[in-house]
């Protein structure tokens, strides 16, 4: 009875250290950081994002041109033969003219726009507003890639303490089991103390079992987020340090920084924008055209030739058939729709908070609850033990006792996952999950950088990056 003591000892504290971080990690240990650091760089859905970003960037160059001149050069050359008969006036001789030559001409011509009714500078805008938008939409997903790492890393903590815990209740379950054989070898207990031994044994086996293949499940998704099998973790901790102090405060906080909420500002700006783009279709547009072109061997009789003009025009659309003013309508629309959608992202941030702070607070009070339910348990079962040695207890009664035990030990392995996991889904919520909040060693990646690479680009089809 003292090694069984001692063992169930050895699992409990095992168990208790197991998941939460108390002091420093091992040396050579997997952190929590690390993990979130390695997702950070390498998932591949976030890179792909940020290539979708950078993509986005390119807007901007495109609206801007309008803004710039356009510039085209023309040039023509070939062969041309000439057989003419003409008479000037009636009874006057026939003029013969005949011949080859060789026509060749270049040109050019420069566009510039004065005036669209300020398509080209709603069109800057409203690119301008897509790439924040853009950008809005990558910290959603960086967000979502590090809690999906903090939780999975939890995770593995998580399966790997249950698995334990059952196994060392499998070992308990078979010295159990072989001295119940033999205090029945000389008949303390009966068939079906020894019976009811091997079937708490044969469902401890099938929970190890159970546990088992949830680990394996959990290392192949690890793998899967973070890039790398799990080796040697080292205990996670909650980051209640960077959270809000009070619920108020974190929804508040969300409605104004959380990257779903201003995305769908965003949307509305890009919607208004897109109105006052196609309400500019109905203004005049004013342009300025110049042009030069020199030309040699043009007829048999005009050797050479220049030309050079300036034109100014103004178009003042008056009616095209009706589909410009449908698409006003339909870009008002659409505005009305984003911002419906604005209220519906805050509904939902509102609730996605209030639900995750409710979980925050109830995993802080579940982990003391299980806790002093692991204490209470082990009391328990060393009490009916006891009890069972000297016949007041029965062995079904030891059995139930270490059941409880186990399933209490399983409770607080799950509580102090939970604990850690909210807190991260807390700050989630309120969008500062990122790695300068939680002051990751990692550079951090910033598409600012592109966009001021290819903002003013006039030219040239090789990427920043040189592709």
């Amino acid at each position: 009875m003292t090694v069984l003591r001692k063992t169930q000892g050895l699992a409990g504290a095992a168990v208790a250290a197991l998941l939460l971080w108390t002091g420093a990690a091992p040396a050579l240990a997997e952190t929590i950081e690390g993990a979130l650091i390695r997702a950070y760089q390498n998932n591949p859905q976030l890179n792909a994002q940020r290539a979708s970003v950078r993509s986005t960037d390119e807007n901007v160059p495109q609206a801007l041109s309008g803004y710039r001149p356009k510039i085209a050069v023309t040039a023509s050359a070939g062969g041309q033969y000439s057989d003419t008969r003409s008479r000037n006036a009636p009874g006057q001789p026939i003029q013969a003219l005949d011949g080859s030559n060789a026509p060749r001409s270049v040109g050019g011509t420069i566009t510039q726009t004065l005036y669209n009714g300020n398509q080209t500078a709603n069109r800057t805008r409203a690119a301008e507003s897509q790439v924040s938008a853009a950008r809005e939409g990558l910290r959603v997903l960086e967000q979502s890639v590090l809690l999906a790492a903090s939780t999975i890393y939890m995770d593995y903590l998580r399966d790997s303490a249950i698995v334990e815990v059952q196994r060392s209740n499998t070992r308990v379950l078979e010295q159990t089991l072989k001295q119940t054989q033999d205090r029945f070898n000389v008949g303390e207990v009966t068939r079906t103390d020894v019976a009811q031994s091997e079937a708490q044994l044969a469902a401890g086996r099938t929970q190890l079992l159970t546990a088992e293949s949830n680990l394996t499940t959990t290392r192949a998704n690890y793998r899967r987020i973070i890039g790398k099998d799990p080796v040697s973790l080292a205990p996670g901790s909650p980051v209640d340090r960077f959270l809000p102090a009070t619920l108020a405060t974190s929804i508040n906080t969300g409605l104004i920084e959380n990257p779903n909420v201003t995305a769908a500002m965003y949307g509305i700006d890009v919607s208004y924008l897109q109105v006052k783009i196609n309400e500019g279709a109905l203004f005049p547009t004013v342009t300025l055209q110049g042009s030069v072109q020199q030309a040699w061997d043009s007829t048999l009789q005009l050797p050479r030739s220049f030309n050079a003009s300036a034109t100014a025009q103004v178009v003042v659309p008056i009616y095209q058939g009706g589909a410009e003013y449908a698409l006003i309508r339909q870009s008002k629309e659409s505005l009305a729709q984003q911002r419906l959608n604005l209220d519906l992202v805050r509904d939902q941030t509102r609730a996605t908070i209030a639900q995750a702070w409710g979980q925050l607070i109830a995993g802080r009070s579940q982990v003391a609850s299980a806790q002093a339910q692991v204490t209470a348990s082990e009391i328990a079962l060393n009490g009916v033990r006891e009890e069972a040695r000297v016949g007041q207890r029965t062995t079904l009664d030891v059995l139930n006792a270490q059941q409880a035990l186990v399933n209490a030990r399983v409770a607080l392995v799950t509580a102090q996952h939970d604990r850690v996991v909210a807190s991260y889904a807390v700050l989630n919520a309120v969008g500062r999950l990122s790695p300068l909040t939680l002051k990751l060693r990692t550079s951090v990646y910033d598409p600012n950088v592109h966009y001021q690479q290819v903002r003013d680009s006039w030219g040239g089809i090789r990427t920043p990056d040189g592709h």
